[in-house]
C-alpha cells in the first residue's frame, strides 16, 4: 500500500490516544449548486474592476460531494507554518517563533536542534521546510526563515543533515541562499520551497511590504517579490533566464510578486503554480512560466488597504502576466497542494489552498489551467489555515495558524461517498 509506513504509526497513534483524540468529525456532502452561482456573493472590494476572461474571479460553485472525517494529529503546536513528510513516516513541522519539531510514532513533537536565529517579529519566524529528494541518503533537511541581519532582516534558506537523536539535531548548518537587499521590515517574507524533478529548487518571496520593497518587486538587481531558483548547494543553475544579463540577479525565476505563501508543481504538467497575497481584493493563482513578470505592483486586482487605488489602478498591462484566477474579496492564501493521489478519487484533479482570512480551505476545480469550480471546506471550524499537502497515505493535511496550533488529518468517512 502507497505510504503504508505513515498509515501504519498513525493508526498506532490514534488507537493509544483513544476516540475522543482522534476528534472525528463528520462533514455532510454538499449539493451541486447551480452553475453561475459563485462561492463569494459579498461585494467586491473593487467593484468597477473587470476580469480579463471569463472565470478568472468568482467561479460557480462545484462540490465535490465528499464526507470526510477531520482527525487530530498533534496539538498545542505554536503558530505552526510548514510541514514536510520523512520516508519513514515521521513528520517536520515548523513554528514560526522559531523551532522545528520532529513527530514521532507516538505523537510527540520532540524539538530538533541546531537551528540558527530567526526574526520571529510580526509575520517573521521559521517558514516552510522541505526535505532533500534523496533525503534517504543525504539526510539532508531545507527551510526558508526571517534571518536577523545588520539594518533589518530578510528572507534566508538553510540546510542541514538531520540527525535522529535523541533529542533529534541538525549537523552542518549552512545558508545556501539569502534574499536581498536587506530591509527593516516585519511583514512579507513569503516563503515556499518547492524542488522540482531536475533537482533545482524553487523559492517564493515577498517584497518586504515597505514602499522600497515594492518598487524592487519589478527590478531585476535584488530578489525581492521574486520566484528564484538555486541548486540544492546554493549555486545558480545554467539555464536560468537573466543568468549572464549584466545588472540582473542570476537565482531570478520570475518577478513582480507581491508576497507568495503557496507553491507546488503540477502532478503532471511540472508547471509550478503559487498562490500569493494580494492587496485588499487582490489575492492571485498563478501559473509561473521562465522569466515572466507578474506585474506588482503596475498591475494588480484589488486597491490598497486605504481603499485607494495600486499606483495608477491598472489591472493589465502588455507584456505583463495575468493571475490564473484571483479573489476579491481575499481569502489570505497560504499553502498549495494538488490533489493526485488515489484515496479520495472525486479530489483528484483539485488544488487546495489554506485560508487565512476566509479561515477554511478552499478547493478548486481546474480545465487545463483554468479555474471552473471553487467549493469552501471546513468553514464551520473557523480556523486560519496555514499549510495544506497531500500525505504519502494520500490522506490531506492540514496545520492550523493559531497558538495552539494542530495538525489535522483529512479522510474519506466509512462507507461514504469518496
Amino acid at each position: 500500500m502507497r505510504g503504508g509506513r505513515v498509515l501504519g504509526w498513525l493508526a498506532v497513534a490514534l488507537v493509544g490516544a483513544g476516540a475522543g483524540a482522534a476528534c472525528e468529525q463528520k462533514r455532510p456532502a454538499a449539493q451541486e449548486a447551480p452553475r453561475g452561482r459563485g462561492v463569494e456573493t459579498g461585494p467586491p472590494n473593487a467593484p468597477d474592476q473587470r476580469p480579463a476572461f471569463e472565470g478568472q474571479t468568482r467561479a460557480p460553485v462545484r462540490t465535490a460531494g465528499v464526507v470526510f472525517d477531520v482527525q487530530t494529529i498533534a496539538r498545542r503546536l505554536d503558530h505552526p507554518w510548514g510541514l514536510a513528510f520523512l520516508p519513514d513516516g515521521q513528520l517536520l513541522i515548523t513554528e514560526r517563533p522559531g523551532r522545528m519539531r520532529l513527530l514521532d510514532a507516538a505523537r510527540k513533537p520532540a524539538t530538533v536542534a541546531g537551528l540558527p536565529a530567526v526574526d520571529a517579529r510580526d509575520q517573521g519566524g521559521l517558514l516552510d521546510v522541505a526535505i532533500d529528494p534523496d533525503f534517504a541518503r543525504n539526510r539532508l533537511v531545507y527551510w526558508s526563515y526571517a534571518e536577523p541581519r545588520a539594518g533589518g532582516n530578510g528572507t534566508a534558506v538553510a540546510r542541514g543533515r538531520l540527525v535522529a537523536g535523541p533529542p533529534p539535531r541538525l549537523d552542518g548548518v549552512e545558508v545556501i541562499w539569502r534574499q536581498t537587499p536587506t530591509l527593516d521590515s516585519t511583514k512579507h517574507f513569503g516563503s515556499r520551497l518547492v524542488f522540482a524533478p531536475d533537482g533545482t529548487l524553487f523559492i517564493t518571496t515577498g517584497e518586504r511590504s515597505i514602499l522600497a520593497g515594492r518598487r524592487q518587486a519589478e527590478r531585476l538587481d535584488g530578489t525581492l517579490g521574486k520566484i528564484v531558483r538555486i541548486n540544492p548547494d546554493g549555486t545558480i543553475p545554467d539555464d536560468n533566464p537573466f543568468v549572464g544579463r549584466p545588472g540582473a540577479k542570476p537565482e531570478i525565476w520570475s518577478y513582480g510578486h507581491r508576497n507568495i505563501q503557496g507553491a507546488a508543481l503540477h502532478p503532471r504538467t511540472g508547471a509550478l503554480w503559487v498562490a500569493e497575497h494580494g492587496p485588499k481584493g487582490g489575492d492571485e493563482l498563478n501559473l509561473i512560466e521562465r522569466g515572466k513578470d507578474y506585474g506588482w505592483p503596475t498591475i494588480t486586482y484589488g486597491v490598497e488597504y486605504s481603499g485607494e487605488p495600486v499606483g495608477a489602478g491598472r489591472t493589465a498591462q502588455a507584456g505583463l502576466e495575468q493571475p490564473r484566477y484571483y479573489w476579491d474579496p481575499v481569502i489570505a492564501p497560504s499553502g498549495l497542494a494538488f490533489y493526485d493521489a488515489d484515496l479520495v478519487p472525486a479530489w483528484r484533479d483539485s488544488v487546495f489552498i489554506g485560508g487565512l482570512v476566509s479561515r477554511g480551505l478552499v478547493r478548486l476545480t481546474l480545465d487545463g489551467d483554468q479555474v471552473v469550480g471553487e467549493e469552501r471546506l471546513l468553514e464551520d471550524r473557523g480556523e486560519r489555515i496555514r499549510d495544506v499537502r497531500v500525505g504519502p497515505d494520500g490522506a490531506l493535511y492540514v496545520l492550523t495558524d493559531a497558538d495552539d496550533g494542530e495538525l489535522l488529518r483529512l479522510v474519506p468517512s466509512p462507507g461514504r461517498p469518496r
